[in-house]
This record gives structure tokens, C-alpha cells and sequence, in this order.
């Protein structure tokens, strides 16, 4: 039997109330379900069509709005309520920062159940624009249609697009014209890519029929002002490449690495191809304090460096490290945390699941003439066990910073075995953290929490938390 297809309801006059988890606004029906929204925000009076039904909630959109919310502000965007990026870009920054900062409190209370401290207020982002030091972008040769376009009937012109995919629709790229995400010359480089290309009929990719020269365009950029350019190729057609590749370079004498890669997959990752550098240096440097960071096509580096180096100042401080200290630094990633607080410590330990990573990390510490750091590769839940705390010593403070799902219960079971007098635990899912904290909380006492937004327009936010043995 075929699944019975959800009934749209209309709901009028509703005031929406909150926001939520996915940057979703939240409204109540009058039965007193809850409405996820898309497009509106707290203090908005609208009318609502809903798309989906559940139990305990519906999901819909605001169709008319009857009365504006003073939290709201113009996006500066044209392409915002399309794009899937920049999702709160019409709510003013100060209000962002609110529902950022209780969503952590709510998951941590809520959800874990858990004692906090005095809160410390968010710490916001000095830039809210241009923030993010990489970039990528993907190339289309049926670009998406605006319901306008498609209504009129219009002459549709170019169907080439450089842009970012619309949100659920793996074969749909919605071209962008400016985007606010990344400092000069990212956009500049992304439009000058576009043009050359259609007028030297380079194609661009065609994902369902896998057809197409032109894939995808990372753009990377710090905070010395070096950039990084790599441009993917479905094939490769040498005179096109070089065509591409020879104006990128005399156009943008400021390129520090110009790299390319034929990939002939499925799929656009690039971390199981080869990338070839055409022109400059194979890697940019991006600096944090005396520290210099080498960054190539493949590295993991925070995408916001400015709040980057806040979030690790915070871990630092949070550590309270006196410079005798034993520290183990779980989800290394590329070492820039172990790095950054390395001259305040005795010895760090840092463990990573990622092989190129771990490379990353020996090879900026040795650059950086850092001898107390070492580094070990390997899933988690089976390095870090008794034999290796063993080996390696009994820590005094532990760092760590796991992915969105946050730690496998053995990593937590381990936690609680060390019994290391501080743990802080650097976090980008406030509710995954909140789970874990809660399987810690007979022993561990939340001392300090700080939330960090590393990402102003959109609903994502860090979280540090300082945790001490009863």
C-alpha cells in the first residue's frame, strides 16, 4: 500500500515564537503542535501552509506575514531564501547570538539533564561577512530555474552555473553572482572562471549524464593574504586546462597556489585523487600567533580563522595550564590545537582517525620547531585504551574536540577510567556534548561552559566546556 500523501493545513494569525535546531524557526498550531518554519523569524505573526505532517509536530512555511519581528534585519544577499547557506542572514546578529546560546544551555539542561555554572555569554564573530577562508563550488550546465523564469516562459539564456547545490537536490546548482562568505578575490576569481569559460566553451559538468570538462572550484584564502585555487576537471582536455589554468595565473598575479584535479569518479571528493600544482607553491601558510600553519587542497583547518584562534585561546584557558602538565589531545585532526597550547605544557599526545592528517600535524609541528608533540593514527575507540595510556603516561588534562556525532561511548567509558583531573571538551553539536556529559556527570563537575559562533548567518555554533573531578 502506497504511503498516504500529507494534507497541506493553512494556519492563520500564528505568532512564531523561538527558534530551533537547523535554523528552523518554531510556531504552535492550536492543537498545540509544534510548526517548523524556513522562511520567518521570532516575533513574526503569519499564516502558515504546512508540507508535513507528524505526530508531535508539523513542518511548514509562512505564506503571508500579518505583522514583522523587530528581530529582523534586510539580507544583504540576492540570492538568500534560494542558496542554502546563510539561512538567519534576516535576523540582526545580536538576536542570532541569543538563539545560539540557548540552544547550547537548552541541550545541556534539557537534554543531559545537567548543573551549569554562571553562563558565559557567547563570544560573537567580529567579522559577520566575509569570514570563511575556504570556499567550494560546483559547476553546472543546467543551472537551477527560478519559478519566474520557468512561469514566463522567458528566454533562459546561459544554463551554465558556478555556484552551490539547492538544498536536497544533488543535481541542481543555483548560480551565484556575490557571495558574502569569503574575503577578494573569491568572488572576483569564481565570476572570471564562469566568463572565460563560456566564452572558450569549456563545458561544464552535467551530473546526471556525467558529461562536461568543468567539476568543481575550491577557493582558499588566509589570513597573510595567500590563496589558494584548485580547479577540478571531469576530464581532461590539455589544451582547455592550460587555457583555464594560464588565465587564472595572469589574471590573479595574487594566486599563491594554482592546483588542478582530474577526477573520473562518481563522486566530487577529491581525497583519494592526486592534485597537481600548475603554478607557486603547493600549500598556503595561515599564522596564529608565532605559529605557522602549512595548508594544502586536502587539509582540515577551522574555516573561520578569526574565531579559530578565539575557540583555542578559550581551550587554553580552560586548561589552566602551567607548563607540567601531561595533556592528550583527542580528534586531533591536524594538531593546531596540541600545537597552540604545546609551549604551556610538559608533553602532548594527539591521536586522529585521518592518516593525511596525522602527516599534516608532523610536519607543521616540525616546521614550527615544536618537540614536546606527538602525534598517533588510529580509530579512537581502539587506540586510546589502556595499553596506550600505559605506554604513553597517565594525563593530567584532556582535550578533546570530536566530530558532529561526538564520542563513542568506549572513548567516554575510557575518559572515566583515566580519571584525569580536568577534561574539556571542545564541541560543534551542543546536543551530541550534552550526551556525553551526562554519561560523565557522577564524576565530572561542569566548571565553566563557553559558546563560540564560528559561523554568523547561519544557526551553527561551538561549545567548550571545562570539566573537573568532583
Amino acid at each position: 500500500m502506497s504511503r498516504q500523501r500529507n494534507k497541506k493545513q493553512v494556519f492563520t494569525n500564528i505568532e512564531v515564537i523561538d527558534a530551533g535546531a537547523k535554523g528552523k524557526a518554531i510556531a504552535k498550531a492550536p492543537d498545540g503542535r509544534v510548526i517548523f518554519l524556513s522562511n520567518a523569524v521570532p516575533g513574526d505573526v503569519v499564516d502558515i501552509e504546512t508540507y508535513k505532517k507528524r505526530k508531535a509536530y508539523f513542518e511548514g512555511k509562512a505564506t503571508t506575514f500579518h505583522k514583522l519581528s523587530d528581530k529582523r534585519t534586510e539580507a544583504v544577499c540576492e540570492h538568500f531564501g534560494t542558496c542554502g547557506g546563510c539561512k538567519w542572514q534576516h535576523m540582526a546578529y545580536k538576536h542570532q547570538l541569543h538563539y545560539k546560546e540557548q540552544e547550547v544551555i537548552n541541550n545541556l539542561k534539557r537534554l543531559g539533564q545537567l548543573q551549569l555554572p554562571k553562563i558565559t555569554p557567547i563570544l560573537g564573530s567580529e567579522k559577520h561577512y566575509f569570514y570563511r577562508n575556504k570556499m567550494e563550488f560546483s559547476f553546472s550546465d543546467s543551472r537551477w530555474l527560478s519559478y519566474e523564469e520557468i512561469a514566463t516562459n522567458q528566454d533562459l539564456g546561459d544554463r551554465n552555473a558556478l555556484g552551490f547545490h539547492i538544498p536536497g537536490m544533488w543535481d541542481k546548482i543555483l548560480d551565484i553572482k556575490t557571495c558574502w562568505l569569503q574575503q577578494d578575490p573569491s568572488n572576483a576569481i569564481r565570476n572570471s572562471v564562469k566568463t572565460f569559460a563560456v566564452k572558450h566553451n569549456i563545458t561544464f559538468f552535467n551530473t546526471r549524464n556525467q558529461t562536461g570538462i568543468l567539476r568543481t572550484l575550491m577557493l582558499r584564502t588566509s589570513s597573510i593574504g595567500e590563496v589558494m585555487v584548485v580547479v577540478q576537471f571531469f576530464k581532461d582536455d590539455l589544451k582547455k586546462r592550460e587555457l583555464l589554468l594560464d588565465h587564472l595565473k595572469h589574471t590573479f598575479p595574487e594566486i599563491t597556489s594554482l592546483q588542478y584535479v582530474i577526477n573520473t569518479k562518481g563522486n566530487d571528493t577529491i581525497y583519494d585523487q592526486d592534485v597537481i600544482c600548475y603554478y607557486g607553491r603547493d600549500h598556503i601558510f595561515e599564522v596564529m600567533e608565532e605559529l605557522r600553519f602549512k595548508i594544502n587542497a586536502k587539509s582540515f583547518y577551522q574555516t573561520n580563522s578569526n574565531q579559530a584562534y578565539e575557540l583555542y585561546k578559550i581551550t587554553r584557558n580552560f586548561a589552566a595550564l602551567t607548563g607540567n602538565e601531561l595533556v592528550y589531545d583527542l580528534y586531533t585532526g591536524t594538531g593546531t590545537i596540541a600545537q597552540f597550547i604545546s609551549k604551556k605544557t610538559k608533553k602532548v599526545i594527539g591521536i586522529e582517525s585521518v592518516p593525511e592528517a596525522i602527516t599534516a600535524a608532523k610536519e607543521n609541528a616540525q616546521l614550527n620547531h615544536i618537540t614536546n608533540v606527538d602525534f598517533y593514527v588510529g580509530d579512537m575507540k581502539n587506540v586510546f585504551n589502556t595499553a596506550f595510556i600505559t605506554k604513553h603516561g597517565q594525563p593530567d588534562v584532556i582535550i578533546t574536540d570530536p566530530p558532529r556525532d561526538g564520542m563513542h561511548k568506549a572513548v567516554v567509558q575510557q575518559l572515566l577510567h583515566i580519571g584525569a583531573n580536568k577534561i574539556v571538551y571542545v564541541s560543534c553539536n551542543s546536543a551530541t556534548q550534552a550526551r556525553d556529559l551526562a554519561l560523565m556527570d557522577a564524576m565530572y563537575k561542569i566548571s565553566k561552559t563557553q559558546a563560540v559562533d564560528m559561523f554568523p548567518q547561519t544557526h551553527h555554533v561551538e561549545n567548550v566546556v571545562l570539566l573537573e573531578k568532583r
